[in-house]
Order: C-alpha cells, then structure tokens, then sequence
C-alpha cells in the first residue's frame, strides 16, 4: 500500500464574521425528539451533541432534569426505553463499527447490564421491547437471527428485520426477503412458538413494511406500508381474520404513518417535493386533516397519551426545533441553548423529472457551485438546515442538491429506475441538472465541483471518472471506490441489498459491478480528489478506499489528498465533523485556484 498526501486542515476559513457563524452552525446544541416510555410518559430518552458527541441523554420531565447517559468515544445513537421507564436500552459496538449487541442501564442511573446474554453480536435487525417479552433481531455473515428473548425465533441467510410486537404479544410481526430481495420485503406474523399465522407479498418489485400493530389491547390490526400503486401508501391488515383495507388518502407523494394512542386515527407524513406535513387521518370517519404545525419540513413526530403532538420541524433557512401541539396551540417544547445561525433558503428546481434544491449567496452569477450529491441511494435532500450546505455558501458557492433516480419521495418507479444500472443512472440525471444550471447562468461550467458522503461518495468519484470534462474537483467522503472490494468486506445486510440493486452479486454479474465501479475509471479522472474515510466503516470498508488511493498514486499527474479518521461511517464528534467541513472548503479553494479564470 501506497503512502497518500494528507489533506491539510486550515486553522480557520474566513477573517470576518462568516468564521464564527460556519462553526457555530456545527457546534450548536442540537437534541433528537425525546421519545417516551411508554407506560411512564414522564421518562424520554433522546440523543444530542451537547457534550461534543453525539450521545444518549435522558429527560425526566417531572423534575425536569436532563442528563448524560453514555460517554463513549465514538458516539452512541441507537436508545430506546423499557415500557415501565426502569431501563435504558441502547446499542454498543466498537469505535462506531455497528457492529454490538443492546445493553440496558437503569433510567436513575447504575451499571451498565446485558439483558440477553445469548444473543449473538451483530449488526442491529430491529429491537421492539414488550411488558414481558423482546424481540430482537440481529445481522451477521450467516444472515438474520430474530430473537424472542433469548430464544431463536426466525434464522435464514437473506436479510430480515424485526417489525413488531403485538400489544398482547401473542403475535410477532418480521419482514423478510427469502424470496431474493432484501429491497422489496415480504412479511410473516408468527406465533411466539414460531408458528406461521399469516403471510403476505405483493410479488416481485412491490415491498411491503411492518410499520406497527395497533397499541390497544386485542386489537390484532397491523399497520402496513406498501407499494401496489406505485408509490408508498398504507393498509390495516387484521391478522386474526387475515383480511386487509387499503387506505385510499387524497394525498400526492408518499405516505407513512403511525398509530395514535388509542387508534381511533392515523398520524400521516406526507411527503411531496421535498417537503413533509402532518395530517391526522381518522379510521371511523375516513376524514383526512392536515395539522396546524409551524412552517417548514417535518421531521420525526409522535402523540402522547394525552393527544399532545410532539414533533420536529426545520428548514434550509432555520434549524430544527423540538415542539408541542395541543389544546393551547403550539410552542417550543424543549431547547437546550441557542440555536445555530439562520441560512438562506433553497429553491426549487426541475429538470424535466429530476428535482433538485439551489441555494445560492446573494453575489451574482456565474458562481463556483458545489454539487452535493445524497447518501443512500434511497433517501433525497429535502427543505432542512444543513450546516454543510450553509457553509458553502458562506464560502460563496452556489449549492446545488439534486435527487436523482435512486430517490425516495419521487414513487417506486423513480426510486427503482437504478436497477441493473447503479451509479451511470444517477449521474444522468446529475448532468441534466448541472447543463441547466450553466445555462442558467448561475453556475460557472470551469468552476463546478461534485462532493457527496457514502452513495454520494461514491457517486462523486464516479463522476470524476465518468463525467471528467464537468468538474473542477471531486470529494467523495466514506465511499464505496472498488465495488467489488467493497462487496467482500461491507455487512451481510449491504450486499444483500447490492444483489438486489445490481442483480447479483459481483461473481453472477461482474459486468455490470465493473462498470459500476469508480475503479475502472480512475484512469480517466482529471480533477484532483479528496476522500474522507472512517477506518472503522462497515458499509464502505477502509479496503477498497485503499485500493483506489493506490491506483490514484499511481496517476503521477492527477492531484489527490485523503483524510482518515478513526470512526465508522461517518463521525458523530463535532470537532471531527469541524475538520471535514474545513478540509473539503480548503481542498476545493486550492484546487479551484489552480483555474484561470476571472475572477467574479
């Protein structure tokens, strides 16, 4: 293995206000919503930075008192609580690996437990915590192991997840995809001895999702995602009977929901054009409202046993806030300091079909613009505060957010048109946006530069390689760079969704991970790169991050710098997620400064 120029970290970026403003962006107080136990309402749980990490905190709101619950190095992010508040649960790997086992902590503090000494490590498949049992699901080379307590309820090699308990726990709902696709799930209601009550599979390309049982007792109805229509909507499936209703709401776009706590109606997400509202859907009277919370783009949301709706809420302009419906109107519900500095807006932009977000400073154009390209690839950008998009454009960028083919949020047959084709399908639709943007006149075709994290990543450095005439620089942070590198190491989990994605693995079809793969193209590249890597990531293992630095130095005219960091994928330590931010603006600032062009 080669030895890779290190990406330098400038001490600061700007000599005016901007510097103070960018970091405080990052370094604000920021809080997940605080999810309830569910028997004591009283005792939450939630995640937040406020130590420097990301880490578990609890909130007993009779007392009010906050508290720190983990101080691991890496981070902590996955907790929930027994129903009774008595313990904490939360996921423990190693050097943010994802790869552990749950542990519990008492909620009014005390060691830390293993509750299930049997279950083997793995990666996390689902965890759903009953009044007398847990089902627990968990991920490794041999496949999914789903767990009733510490019994084997559920094995087989293809990917599964846990979906539920019932309220009485007599019955026990798991998605699966024995039938070869781990991307379109079937479910199975199962007995806590393992015997088989009802199945259901819409057939090939129609994913089904266990979202939750109903949280009255004797109630066997299983609220379920689902895709006939082309598009993510929802059904009631009663188990006992194993009949099922299609809900049929007068919403575009896509649709989750959740029970309310009575289940006398449905709490509705509906996401349209990257922007998501509440709405309370009744299941007597079929009437369909939305809810009058504040402006801007939903995030998590949840009701209380006393109907009081808890939920986030955020924009490109303003961060994320924690806040409060009910009968005396909406407030902030809990704020742990000062917010991060406001940003400025995104606007909408269509490509044909393509969706994209701008955000833009107030110079005029043609500006340096920063394609930044989303993880997943089944995620999209949407109208929330980033830090990262606002300190482009303090640093002058026009930032350009393109939800490409691969999304969600776009129905099933946008999110799937990537099939076969990974990669070469998503960078179309990138090119389609960056044409437009040049002809637009906001975009400077000589100053262009396309930056992503994982599949962003990812499709980053394919660009560089496929698309060279358009960019100035290429980053890709904790990327997949040899696919079929990464096929071997990544968890069992990824490649069974890879199988799904390109159609099997790389032995079946190794033509089409070839051209895939960034790999194949690096002798192509002409714009200098970065990479961002974890050496712990075990989606886009360090491996084939090596391979192709090494294949880079081979390339003694092409410009390259790396930046390793001793995390999995992705850091959740602000001062970590601080030197990104400033080796990306100072990398991309060198290697633009090598173009002559006039200066605008």
């Amino acid at each position: 293995m080669s030895t890779h120029p290190a990406a330098a970290v400038p001490e600061t970026l700007f000599d005016d206000e901007r510097e103070q403003r960018w970091r405080a962006r990052f370094t604000a107080v920021r809080m997940s919503r605080p999810h309830w136990a569910l028997d004591a309402p009283d005792r939450c749980v939630y995640t937040s930075n406020a130590s420097g990490t990301t880490q578990i905190h609890l909130w007993d709101r009779a007392s009010d008192e906050h508290r720190q619950l983990t101080d691991r190095a890496a981070g902590t992010f996955l907790a929930t609580l027994s129903p009774d508040g008595e313990d904490v649960w939360w996921f423990a790997d190693t050097d943010g690996d994802e790869f552990g086992h749950w542990v519990t902590q008492p909620f009014t503090g005390g060691p830390v437990g293993t509750p299930l000494p049997a279950v083997e490590d793995g990666y996390s498949a689902g965890l759903d915590i009953g009044r007398e049992h847990v089902l627990v699901g968990t991920s490794t080379d041999e496949g999914t192991t789903i767990w009733l307590d510490e019994q084997v309820l559920y094995r087989h090699p293809e990917d599964a997840g846990v979906g539920g308990l019932s309220e009485d726990e007599t019955l026990v709902a798991i998605s699966h995809s024995e039938h070869g696709d781990s991307r379109h799930p079937a479910l199975r209601v199962l007995t806590r001895d393992g015997e088989t009550v009802a199945e259901k599979w819409d057939g090939p390309g129609k994913g089904l999702g266990a979202i939750a049982f109903s949280p009255v007792r004797g109630d066997q109805r299983l609220l379920v995602g689902h895709e006939r229509r082309g598009r993510e909507e929802l059904l009631l499936w009663d188990v006992a009977t194993d009949t099922e209703t299609e809900l049929d709401l007068d919403l575009p776009g896509e649709l989750e929901a959740d029970f309310y706590p009575d289940a006398s109606a449905l709490l509705v997400w509906h996401t349209h054009a990257a922007r998501t509202r509440l709405h309370r859907y009744d299941l007597t009277t079929g009437e369909l409202a939305e809810l009058p919370t504040a402006p801007g783009c939903i995030g998590s949301a949840d009701v209380r046993p006393d109907g009081v709706l808890e939920y986030t809420v955020t924009s490109a302009a303003h961060p994320s806030s924690v806040r409060a419906l009910g009968p005396d109107g909406d407030r902030v519900l809990v704020s742990l300091g000062a917010p991060a500095p406001d940003s400025v807006p995104v606007r909408d932009l269509w490509v044909g079909d393509v969706h994209a977000l701008v955000a833009a400073p107030a110079q005029t154009g043609p500006l340096p613009t920063i394609f930044t390209l989303h993880g997943g690839p089944h995620a999209a950008d949407e109208d929330r505060f980033s830090p990262v998009r606002a300190a482009w454009v303090d640093a002058g960028f026009a930032v350009v957010e393109v939800n490409y083919r691969g999304s969600t949020g776009y129905g099933s047959a946008w999110r799937d048109a990537i099939e076969g084709r990974p990669g070469l399908t998503e960078l179309e639709d990138v090119a389609a946006v960056h044409s437009a943007v040049v002809a637009s006149g906001l975009t400077d075709p000589a100053r262009c530069v396309v930056e992503g994290w994982s599949w962003g990543g990812y499709l980053a450095l394919l660009a560089a390689g496929t698309q060279p005439e358009r960019w100035a620089a290429a980053i890709g942070g904790v990327p997949v760079a040899d696919y079929v590198a990464a096929y071997e190491d990544e968890m069992e989990q990824l490649r069974a969704f890879d199988r799904a994605l390109f159609g099997g693995s790389p032995e079946e079809v190794p033509e089409t991970y070839r051209v895939a793969s960034p790999l194949t193209y690096v002798d192509r590249v002409r714009a200098p790169v970065l990479i961002l890597a974890g050496e712990n990531d075990p989606r886009c293992p360090i491996r084939q991050v090596d391979t192709y630095l090494d294949a880079l130095a081979d390339r003694a005219d092409l410009p390259y710098e790396v930046a390793r960091f001793d995390a999995g994928h992705g850091s959740l330590v602000v001062a970590e997620t601080l030197r990104h931010m400033a080796t990306e603006i100072d990398f991309v600032r060198r290697s633009l400064a090598r173009i002559t062009v006039p200066s605008t």
